[in-house]
Parts: C-alpha cells; structure tokens; sequence
C-alpha cells in the first residue's frame, strides 16, 4: 500500500522517491524525537518515509507514548525492514474501519471521523487495546480492571512480532523512551545506554490513564510520559555530549492555534496547549547553557596552564568544542474537519491523511538544504520550521 497516495483522488500521481542525501558536514548524528499523540502518530511514520528515502537514517531514536512505539518500530528493525514494520503497524491497527465510503465535505468528513472516535471508544483497536471485560466504574477497588477501561494486552504481543528488541538493545541505534513514575510523578527514560529494554518499557511510556493501565517495570509503577513531558528533546540535547547533531523534532500537538469558537474547538485547543512541546524553553535552557559554558572556557584560557588542576583542564578540553544542534520541527497541523477526538480516530482514512501530511512536510524541510548545513560557529541551536516557509510541493 503507498501511504503517500490519497485514496480519494485516485488518479494523482505520487512524486518520485526523494534523492538520497548526503549527510551535512560536521554532522556527527542524525536524531528522531518523537512526541505523543496517539491516532496523530502515522504523522511520523510518513516523516520517518521522507527520511529513509533520502537516507537519513537516525543514529537517535526518543519518543513518548505512541512516538515510543514508532521508536520501537524503528530501532528494533534492521534499516530494510523499517518502513515495512511501520506500514504494517499502522495498517493492523486501523483495521477495523467500517465506513469505506462516505460523503465529501467538512461537515461530512466531522461526522464520519465522530463515529470512528466512538467505534474505537467502544471496542478499542485491533492489535493496540481492548475494552477490560468490566468496566473500571464497577470493578472492586484494587482489582486491575478498576484502574483502565481497556486492556493493553494486544499491544504487547503486536511489538514482540513486529519489534526485535534484542536489536534495540544491541545499541546500533540509541534509544530512549519516557514514562512517570505514578508513586512519586517523577519522569523517566528508560534509554538502552543503560537499560536492557523490553515491550513493557514502550508500553509504560504511552500508558495513558484513565483509558489505558498503568506498567510495572520491576517495583514501580508508570503511566504516559505526555503527563509531565510530552516530548523528549531535553533528554537528547542533555546526552549528546559534543556531538553536533541534526535534529528532527516530530510534534502532533501545536503550541500555536486558532481562538476556539465553540466546545468542540475548546476541548480541542486545551489538548493542543496541555500535550504540546515545550520547544521554546528547551532551546532557550541549552543556548543560556551554552553561554555559560563559552564563558567558563573563556575564563579558564586566562588561567596559566600550570595553575590549572588536572580537573579544569579537563573542563577546558571539553568546552573546547561545544556541540552544534540544528532542529527540523516538523508539527502536524490539524484539519478542519478534526475535532478533540483527533488522537483516538482510528479510521484507516484519517491514518493515510497524517501520514501523508508527514511525507510531505518532511520532503519540503529537506528540500532546504541550507537548512541542514552545520554553520561551524562554535556550537549553538537553529531551529527551522517548515510552516514558516514557502512550500516547495503539493
């Protein structure tokens, strides 16, 4: 299946593969952050499209909640079976879809996609969740069934066939996904630089409650990372060391948006601002750090060397080549047909138009070239956005 083509005009011609691209100079890594989102994540698998085309693969791979499942799915697959493990993802979880025709128009499409968010409210997804046999209003207090209305059960036997986890954890692609403790709300990653990884790490990171349970991984307990930190870009840009890294930062929810003009639009925009990165203070944290850093090297050249201790020489090495960061945001921007059920449509239609959107968002980010290029000014963070700019294709 292409996922690129739109189905509801059939005679379009999809463009041809984008050109393999060669890697920036100076560009020591290529990272793949990942936001959540649910139904919202076929976005990124046409961004990961773009990118394996152009062969830009991802030495990086964070993600949350269902951006820590499309990680999965890329890192615990060799490079040629990446995309086949997306599409059949994707495919398999939008399966059951009964309206394969329906009117055109807004108005008709808001409807269509209104039941298909109901459909999946009643009987869950294939291969992702289920409904729990009882429903968590009358399960005894402390019983599993009283703290999910669905049971994720699916999802685990779904990443063990689809992902090969002992690839993950082999380190040829680094890792890291995050979820919060529910004891104490404090975040984590479970990153494979440190941690053996397994399906119920992925799991914990898109563990959102009320709808879905909560994962126990050894003593404690986790939920969806999107409750404290919906995209895991601070923990890359605090793990990268010196290494300058081109950056392509997938979000689903936008921090910018419309006034709403009724309760649909409401509930819709307090979902944007409460999952939506947090990019701005991320970059503005790194580059205050960054300053500070360029200063301490600054002050440490005016030390004579012999006055320096073994440590500070060190530090000095180190600040001697700080790390250059440039970000591609890639933000998905909703239709008007979307609604505040946007992340739990599960229509094979909808799957196709996010993924599609992804595609092409990401084949005019790369047709900017300069964009890409590492500037070799000492280090520091460009961020570039595509919706900024003129688009270059339909």
């Amino acid at each position: 299946m292409d996922m690129t083509t739109d189905p509801r005009t059939p005679l379009r011609k999809p463009l041809d593969p984008i050109k393999a691209l060669d890697r920036p100079k100076g560009c020591d890594g290529v990272g793949l952050v990942l936001q959540g989102g649910g139904a919202l994540g076929a976005y990124q698998a046409g961004v990961y499209q773009a990118l394996h085309e152009a062969h830009l693969e991802p030495d990086w791979v964070a993600g949350v909640s269902i951006g820590a499942i499309n990680s999965a799915l890329i890192a615990g697959n060799p490079r040629e079976k990446r995309l086949e493990r997306l599409e059949e993802f994707w495919n398999t979880i939008t399966a059951r879809d009964p309206y394969t025709a329906w009117p055109e128009g807004d108005a008709n499409r808001k409807f269509r996609n209104g039941l298909s968010a109901m459909n999946a409210m009643l009987f869950g997804q294939p291969g992702f969740f289920q409904p729990n046999a009882q429903n968590a209003w009358l399960a005894p207090r402390g019983a599993k069934a009283a703290t999910a209305f669905y049971d994720t059960g699916p999802l685990h036997k779904t990443l063990e066939k689809l992902v090969d986890f002992d690839l993950i954890n082999d380190g040829q692609v680094r890792f890291a996904v995050g979820a919060v403790n529910v004891a104490s709300a404090n975040f984590a990653y479970f990153d494979n630089a440190v941690t053996n990884i397994g399906p119920e790490h992925v799991m914990a990171s898109g563990a959102l409650p009320p709808s879905l349970p909560m994962v126990r991984i050894g003593k404690h307990y986790y939920w969806d990372g999107g409750l404290v930190s919906n995209t895991p870009l601070q923990h890359l840009l605090d793990n990268c060391g010196n290494m300058n890294m081109l950056v392509f930062q997938v979000d689903l929810f936008s921090a910018a948006g419309d006034i709403p003009r009724d309760m649909p639009e409401v509930m819709s925009r307090a979902k944007d601002i409460q999952y939506s990165s947090r990019t701005r203070t991320t970059t503005s944290h790194f580059l205050e750090t960054h300053r500070l850093k360029e200063d301490l090297y600054q002050a440490l050249c005016m030390i004579p060397e012999e006055k320096l201790t073994d440590e500070q020489r060190k530090q000095k090495s180190d600040l001697s080549r700080l790390p250059e960061i440039n970000i591609m945001q890639l933000i998905y921007r909703q239709k008007a047909w979307e609604g505040d059920a946007k992340d739990y449509e599960f229509s094979r239609l909808s799957m196709k138009d996010h993924w599609r959107s992804g595609y092409y968002d990401t084949r005019n980010t790369l047709a900017h070239k300069d964009w890409l290029e590492m500037k070799g000014t000492g280090g520091g963070i460009h961020t570039h956005d595509v919706h900024r700019a003129h688009e270059l294709y339909g």
